[in-house]
């Protein structure tokens, strides 16, 4: 079994528009000339995933302004357990009626939350997001997090492995899992604050920008038991992440620990 634990769609009548928008966005950073590799619909998803052999992917929506979380946990509601899809909600750390919207996530049946520290300009040791943390670890929601630096966006960023250390230590009992191996561009700061820690680091458009050494080494000083296989598809291609991580050559063990077991225990399935 094969499970992606970071993928992203739009409902299709914004997605071709917001992918080019987001597009644009990566444009404006020199260096990082990064397309879409799939449309960001559910149906090319399920496509890719029929073609490569994912038997289930992770939808992470974010909801990038104060007024989005409503009808972004409403669509992540109708997708969420069809056909091999699970979604989880968001909401944005700033708006005023946080702690009632992540009620609604945990009501809706969503297992937790996606937060993007760039798009919503919040620094995750903020009070405002460790009391969003405090809350989904006293209601069993898992919070992804995008982490380390983004193609779109320039410094300061707002998720660095030494500020989501602080957080994790400010509230130890929530479930994390840090996306793009910890901190995107950030490897060594991951070594030197979050190897060892109870945070979950998922393999998200971050193994083709590391030294197979640096990966390999974090992985057995972090623990197979906190990697988690993902893609960032419509950004990095399912079948050529599922080729990277096999050239690895890990053990039979340890590869399906990366590629399901992990995410079974976290999904509860």
């Amino acid at each position: 079994m094969i499970i992606d634990f970071h993928t992203h769609i739009f409902p299709d009548k914004i997605a071709e528009r917001t992918v080019k928008i987001l597009e644009g966005n990566i444009l404006k950073m020199q260096g990082h000339p990064e397309y879409a590799v799939i449309p960001a619909t559910l149906d090319a998803l399920r496509e890719s995933m029929k073609r490569s052999g994912v038997d289930y992917s992770v939808v992470l929506p974010i909801a990038t302004t104060l007024t989005q979380s409503a009808s972004i946990n409403r669509f992540a509601a109708e997708i969420n357990n069809t056909d091999g899809i699970f979604s989880l909600g968001s909401l944005h750390p700033m708006q005023e009626n946080w702690e009632e919207t992540l009620y609604d996530i945990k009501e809706k049946g969503l297992r937790g939350i996606k937060l993007h520290p760039e798009y919503q300009e919040v620094y995750i040791d903020s009070p405002e997001a460790i009391r969003v943390l405090k809350k989904c670890a006293e209601l069993d929601l898992l919070v992804v997090l995008h982490t380390g630096y983004d193609v779109g966006f320039p410094p300061p960023s707002h998720c660095l492995p030494d500020r989501l250390r602080r957080a994790l230590d400010a509230v130890p009992n929530v479930t994390v899992i840090a996306a793009h191996m910890g901190g995107w561009r950030a490897w060594d700061d991951v070594e030197k604050y979050l190897v060892g820690t109870n945070v979950y680091l998922d393999t998200s458009y971050a193994l083709g920008f590391m030294e197979r050494e640096q990966i390999l080494r974090i992985f057995e000083n972090h623990g197979y038991d906190k990697i988690l296989f993902a893609t960032d598809s419509p950004w990095e291609a399912q079948g050529e992440t599922i080729k990277f991580v096999r050239s690895l050559e890990l053990d039979a063990e340890r590869e399906n620990m990366i590629f399901s077991e992990n995410a079974k225990k976290l999904l509860k399935i």
